[in-house]
């Protein structure tokens, strides 16, 4: 199993919608990055655990947990001229974006700001400070531990 750190806009889709959705899970859609839509199309898998980030927000930060009910596959968003997703190259035989869904986990007691990530030794290294546009990124074992005891301190 590995882990991930994916970002999201809470006024487009958050945690809590994420919580919504139930067993049956949501698509993770509207990846429009190449090196994002690489890791969820090569290396993201069933049953990996995801951290949840709160981004372009005022309370910017992980805040919870889901894991990945269903790989990648092709997001039909792409051939909607509808949709703000809509890539006038993508065909059916040359897809270009692909999605995972998701099922939500677990809501942190509290958040893990972007701000205690900094300042947290142990995290230097997270690519979340390295590349802070990407909207998925791997994170390792000792990161993704940090993370959760940070957001279960005190409570």
């Amino acid at each position: 199993m590995a882990y991930w750190l994916f970002k999201t806009e809470p006024h487009e889709y958050s945690i809590d919608d994420l919580a919504l959705a139930g067993s049956s899970g949501a698509p993770w859609d509207g990846i429009r990055n190449y090196q994002a839509r690489n890791l969820l199309r090569d290396q993201v898998a069933l049953r990996d655990r995801v951290l949840i980030y709160h981004s372009s927000c005022s309370a910017v930060g992980v805040v919870g947990i889901a894991r990945i009910s269903r790989t990648a596959y092709v997001d039909p968003d792409q051939y909607d001229s509808t949709s703000p997703y809509y890539d006038h190259k993508a065909t059916a035989d040359a897809p270009r974006w692909y999605r995972v869904d998701l099922v939500f986990e677990a809501l942190f007691p509290k958040r893990v700001s972007l701000a205690t990530i900094k300042n947290t030794p142990q995290l230097s290294d997270m690519v979340l400070l390295r590349q802070p546009r990407l909207s998925i990124q791997p994170v390792t074992d000792s990161q993704w531990r940090q993370i959760n005891a940070l957001a279960n301190a005190g409570c």
